[in-house]
């Protein structure tokens, strides 16, 4: 029974050795590894020339809509063909009056790198990667329809900052700076088309509006569209530790109050093609720690408040085989004499959950925690609290691991018992086993008897991994998606929880304390078992040489709490059997 109980233990040891492997696998194997497909190079200066710099939306870009398509009249007058830059606390980015397509986004309060202060980029349009977010008309009247190409927004001017903000009020009733960003398009038969981007000071959120002013004499037909269009290109934002490169989800995404979070690869956006009508639904292209989305809003006509409205969710490739999800509203009729509008929310930035939860229902969920997602979740809250408390990632996984061990300390704390009654007892054990010698089954029942009599059960060694295996694996993916621990320092040389120890010091530290550990608990009779047992922690040591410094500073802790419950509960097995011995009388 004993010798069942080793290989039990030594067995769940590489099932977590296993599990972690197939999380890689998993994860790797969902990114996109395709060749960069070359695009247009692209000026993102102010005074960029856009007849020369191809940002504007192909033909074939643009959504189908459901109405026959009609050429609308050409705008009366030529518009300025510079970029417009914008600039946030939060990022900076760039918007082509042809279209009206964000073509470039820098996320200011994000590095590129742990060793650059150059900001992340999250949308760009150069030779390097296509990644952009357009928005526009279509349909019977609609600009985006025309077979001239995109419309030419005229704009008041070409760069824009916080200064230009004005304070407003949310839904809260807070006071919050605003600042819009106004695009106009005018046809000759007096329809009046005004763009605004709506920007918040300390949010990501872009609120995209489109009204339609019909001062023509007929009927005006469209339909809005939102869409992400991306190539083929890699992860800017995957971890990079060379073999042992930990890859994340990279491709689309979308939800609907129905179904919460659904994924979507690139390389499936035609034979799994998209195409659901929901109201309240999003679509988003995911990437580690990031996310572009797109969230249909409002609907508002001539003194109606404005509506939810449903819309069709796709996706689907282009002709040059660009990856491109999006959504399409219906049909917006605007009689002659009044005015229309219709809006979504574009979100491009860090996947943090609080925001993306209160955007759309499920859109929280692109910080993908796997299977495991309910314990990821707990560990995630409580890392946030101890956050609060002490302001270090470092310290609250710490903290963090403190009290994963108090609440499993009752239960541990009886199987520590019976393994620490086992070492106890080995001596006995030996003994029986050169009386016995070769008869196996005088053993067996001498064996059992003696487990009976010290109240020993010989399997309890497994609890307490099997308790440790999932939370370890749960906190791999909260290291691995939640943005707030991306090149989070915790003290010295460790500077990135979520990257490996580049000096490998956490790594040999675990193996320090799993060999102490190991010295605590009962010792293998078989010479075989007795060896494996030894190089365990050589084993570990170096499987998690490449894994996030703060998984490994989890298992440090971890071990140490256990070395000293495990040393506790030795010395008061060992000192009441003491006692018995010397309360048994001496036949």
């Amino acid at each position: 029974m004993q010798q069942w109980a080793r290989f039990a233990i030594l067995g769940a040891m590489f099932v977590v050795a296993y599990l972690l492997i197939l999380a890689w696998q998993k994860d790797y194997g969902n990114a996109e590894t395709a060749p960069q497909q070359k695009t247009a190079v692209v000026s993102h200066e102010v005074s960029a020339d856009l007849p020369n710099a191809q940002t504007a939306t192909a033909a074939s870009d643009v959504p189908q809509a459901n109405i026959p398509a009609q050429q609308t009249t050409d705008a009366t007058a030529p518009v300025s063909q510079q970029l417009i830059s914008v600039q946030t606390d939060l990022y900076h980015l760039w918007i082509n009056p042809k279209g009206g397509d964000i073509v470039r986004v820098e996320l200011l309060n994000h590095d590129k790198n742990k060793d650059s202060d150059d900001p992340f980029v999250m949308l760009e349009s150069d030779a390097k990667r296509t990644y952009v977010a357009q928005s526009g008309l279509i349909g019977l009247n609609g600009p985006d329809s025309s077979r001239n190409g995109r419309p030419s927004y005229e704009i008041e001017k070409s760069t824009y900052s916080l200064a230009d903000a004005k304070e407003s009020k949310n839904k809260a009733g807070e006071t919050v700076k605003t600042l819009t960003v106004p695009m106009v398009y005018k046809t000759a038969d007096g329809v009046e088309i005004i763009k605004t981007f709506s920007f918040t000071e300390g949010e990501y959120p872009v609120l995209v509006n489109h009204k339609v002013i019909n001062r023509s004499s007929q009927n005006w037909q469209g339909q809005m569209f939102g869409q992400l269009k991306r190539d083929n290109s890699d992860d800017p934002g995957k971890s990079d530790q060379g073999i042992f490169t930990l890859g994340t989800f990279l491709g689309g995404a979308w939800g609907t109050p129905e179904e919460h979070y659904n994924k979507l690869k690139f390389d499936n956006f035609n034979d799994e093609k998209l195409n659901v009508d929901a109201t309240g639904g999003w679509v988003a292209v995911v990437q580690h720690y990031f996310v572009s989305a797109w969230v249909p809003g409002q609907l508002k006509l001539t003194q109606a408040d404005g509506q939810p409205y449903a819309a069709k969710l796709e996706s689907r490739k282009s002709s040059d085989e660009m990856n491109i999800i999006g959504f399409t509203s219906p049909t917006i009729n605007v009689p002659a004499g009044t005015v229309a509008e219709v809006d979504a929310t574009f979100y491009s930035g860090p996947k943090i959950q609080s925001e993306l939860k209160d955007l759309a229902t499920g859109l929280n969920q692109t910080v993908d925690y796997g299977w495991l997602w309910p314990i990821a979740k707990l560990l995630f809250i409580g890392l946030q609290f101890f956050h609060g408390l002490v302001g270090n990632w470092g310290w609250s996984i710490i903290l963090l691991t403190v009290l994963v061990k108090l609440i499993l300390w009752p239960l541990s704390s009886k199987s520590y018992r019976s393994m620490a009654k086992m070492r106890v007892i080995a001596p006995e054990m030996q003994r029986m086993k050169e009386e016995f010698g070769e008869d196996r089954m005088r053993f067996s029942q001498e064996m059992m008897a003696l487990y009976k009599r010290e109240q020993v059960n010989p399997l309890s060694g497994c609890l307490p991994l099997l308790l440790q295996m999932p939370i370890f694996l749960a906190l791999y993916w909260v290291l691995m998606e939640s943005v707030e621990l991306r090149h989070a320092p915790w003290l010295g040389w460790i500077q990135d929880l979520s990257a490996m120890d580049p000096w490998f010091i956490l790594p040999l530290l675990m193996g320090v304390t799993m060999y102490v550990q190991q010295m605590l608990n009962p010792q293998p009779t078989d010479p075989m078992q007795a060896k494996i047992f030894r190089i365990m922690p050589v084993v570990f040591t170096v499987f998690l040489l490449f894994f996030p410094a703060g998984l490994v500073l989890y298992w440090i802790v971890n071990n140490l709490i256990t070395i000293l419950q495990q040393s506790l509960i030795n010395k008061s097995v060992e000192k009441d059997r003491a006692k018995r011995e010397e309360a048994t009388p001496v036949n």
